[in-house]
């Protein structure tokens, strides 16, 4: 581990060296949240965009994998390729970051750990943009400590994309004698036209794991489109489905589940439509859907011994709307939500949610803005309440900016916290809701090569809401403890050297460096075990070096080094090397180079090192 991360450590020194002279500008980027959609040179808060290039040039083949990239955020994987995933945002429980597609909610009222089970193929993502803090006033409820909206593709022309890939650890199963591999084909077709577009992507992948039942097969489809009725009113629609079954040795109860399987169903659509009068207002009424079905079976050999079945239903009727005014904009909207569950160990139940937005965006100048807003809530099972925020952000010298943001959140527990009744778990229906309070500020520095971003935050969480046990022997039990305050520092650089240097277009070196300190004080009783509080980082680092030669050649590495609170801690080394010609681009990938050995969740062990051979076809018609 020692040289590991002296590597780890070197990669990122040579980055920041880079960074520290000249950059990249960012301003050109769209943050496209529900009501007030602004550049990002215009934020006032920490956010962290993937964009398209980035995304084509990581080593991933899922969504979920992609996020395990993002400054901040610790994704912590039970399976390979994004089969079985949870997220947190600056040392959040898996429950406390809200999943948006298109700024539609993906909350699942059961569980997180089903949020992002997405039928969303990387061919169909133009952005990602995590929003790190809680988010009441932006996206509502369940943003307690940030949100994570994935952005599709607007189809603005015709065109085919597909690929094709397959790997293996070329170790072998003892148990069958067959070799650990897997493979997985996507393809999006897009056509456009005058006042209409429409985008499908399909993808299935498959495998056999990398250890004992982690075995995978998933599909995924999903559709998008988009009708300018006229120069006032257009139609836009998107609708997906995945079918995931994996096998989930360890994934939540080790080592009694190693013959555990799961399989996990979701559907979800949307349709909006959007009237704008005028260049100054904006409204958008949107009606949306969720359907998660999770069967869980605890030994797949006696499906009688233990068999869950669980299926929620989760509907969304919103109105968003805008109007500039002056040197403002104010934006507001209303929502209603159900959420519905059928369940074997849950029962039958549902609550209802209705959400009042409110907010205010002020451009003094070219220098200074500010904001303020409000989001009110009330919950058939909870007490109505609300959660103010503001922000401000000033451009105090022309490659400088100083920006500041306090905020509010909350989080519903979910029917597992509140009802479940299993052999290893046990929920407790006297739950109350958590609560999240934010302050943070930071400064930013852009020039043409370079961009960089470095912020403070202080994060304090009431009630909050971890499974507990008095002993090894007693069950997991989720409880409201009085706080958790977090402190963290945050530093984030892009520097695009080849520019700099004026290397010619046909050559592109990017240099990317990111750090994240986490200082958690966990108020929970002193006999009590933690299962997810004591996983939180204490460290996180990533760097990354993205090369392009001759047009053609790419060569690109990705560092990741994290340090949780408990002591694990592990560096990963990942690289994607790809050539293009015409309208084909076959890659070869490798992660986890140094083959380290590291859990992400509880007692799992993660895959070692994997070779990917893959061919990737792109044109337009």
């Amino acid at each position: 581990m020692k040289k590991q991360w002296l590597f780890g450590a070197g990669m990122m020194l040579v980055s920041i060296h880079a960074i520290a002279q000249q950059g990249n500008p960012m301003d050109s980027i769209i943050i496209r949240e529900n009501r007030i959609q602004a550049p990002y040179g215009r934020q006032n808060r920490n956010i962290q965009v993937l964009d398209s290039k980035q995304i084509a040039a990581l080593p991933v083949k899922s969504t979920n994998e992609l996020l395990s990239y993002v400054a901040g955020v610790d994704l912590r994987q039970r399976g390979p390729n994004g089969t079985q995933a949870d997220i947190s945002i600056d040392g959040s429980t898996f429950d406390q970051v809200l999943i948006l597609v298109n700024g539609v909610k993906m909350s699942d009222p059961q569980t997180g750990h089903h949020t992002l089970n997405l039928p969303i193929p990387l061919t169909s993502i133009d952005q990602i943009e995590v929003l790190r803090g809680p988010a009441a006033m932006v996206y509502g409820v369940n943003a307690l400590t940030g949100a994570v909206n994935i952005v599709t593709r607007i189809p603005e022309q015709n065109t085919v994309s597909a690929q094709v890939y397959a790997g293996s650890s070329f170790k072998t199963d003892t148990a069958t004698g067959d070799s650990y591999y897997g493979w997985g084909a996507q393809a999006t077709a897009s056509i456009a036209g005058k006042n209409q577009g429409h985008m499908l992507s399909v993808s299935h992948d498959e495998g056999t794991g990398y250890r004992y039942n982690t075995a995978y097969n998933a599909y995924r489809l999903y559709y998008q489109n988009q009708i300018k009725l006229n120069d006032k009113n257009k139609l836009e629609a998107m609708g997906g489905y995945i079918r995931n079954d994996f096998g989930g040795n360890g994934y939540y109860s080790a080592p009694a589940d190693a013959n555990s399987t799961e399989k996990v169903e979701t559907v979800l659509g949307s349709i909006a439509y959007t009237f704008t009068p005028n260049d100054k207002v904006m409204i958008r009424p949107r009606v949306s859907y969720r359907y998660n079905n999770d069967d869980y079976i605890f030994i797949k050999q006696k499906p009688e011994v233990y068999h869950n079945l669980h299926e929620t239903y989760v509907m969304t009727g919103e109105v968003q709307s805008t109007i500039k005014v002056g040197k403002g904009i104010i934006g507001a909207g209303v929502e209603y939500r159900n959420d519905r569950i059928n369940s074997y160990r849950l029962g039958a139940r549902d609550r209802s949610n209705l959400g009042v937005y409110a907010e205010y965006k002020h451009y003094f100048n070219d220098k200074l803005n500010a904001g303020a807003g409000v989001y009110g809530n009330y919950n058939t099972d909870y007490d109505f309440q609300l959660f103010p925020g503001v922000d401000v952000g000033y451009r105090f010298l022309p490659k400088w900016k100083a920006f500041a943001n306090a905020t509010m959140g909350q989080r519903l527990p979910t029917y597992t916290d509140l009802y479940y009744i299993g052999p290893t778990n046990v929920g407790n229906a006297n739950l109350k809701p958590e609560h999240a309070k934010y302050a943070e500020g930071g400064v930013q520095y852009n020039t043409r090569y370079l961009w960089g971003q470095a912020s403070y935050f202080y994060r304090n969480t009431a009630d909050f809401i971890d499974w507990v046990r008095a002993t090894n022997a007693s069950p997991w039990q989720p409880q409201n403890y009085q706080q958790v305050n977090v402190q963290g520092a945050t530093l984030t650089a892009t520097y695009k050297l080849s520019e700099h240097i004026g290397m010619s277009d046909a050559q592109n070196i990017v240099l990317n460096a990111n750090y994240t300190y986490l200082s958690p004080e966990i108020n929970t009783p002193a006999n009590d075990i933690s299962k997810y509080a004591i996983e939180a980082l204490r460290h996180q680092a990533t760097a990354s070096v993205r090369t392009t030669w001759w047009g053609k050649l790419q060569v690109n590495a990705n560092m990741r080094y994290l340090y949780r609170i408990n002591a694990n801690d592990y560096a990963l080394l990942d690289a994607r090397v790809g050539y293009t010609w015409k309208q084909w681009n076959v890659y070869a990938d490798v992660n986890n180079i140094l083959d380290t050995q590291y859990k992400e969740i509880g007692t799992v062990p993660m895959p070692g090192r994997w070779f990917t051979l893959g061919v990737r076809f792109n044109t337009t018609w």
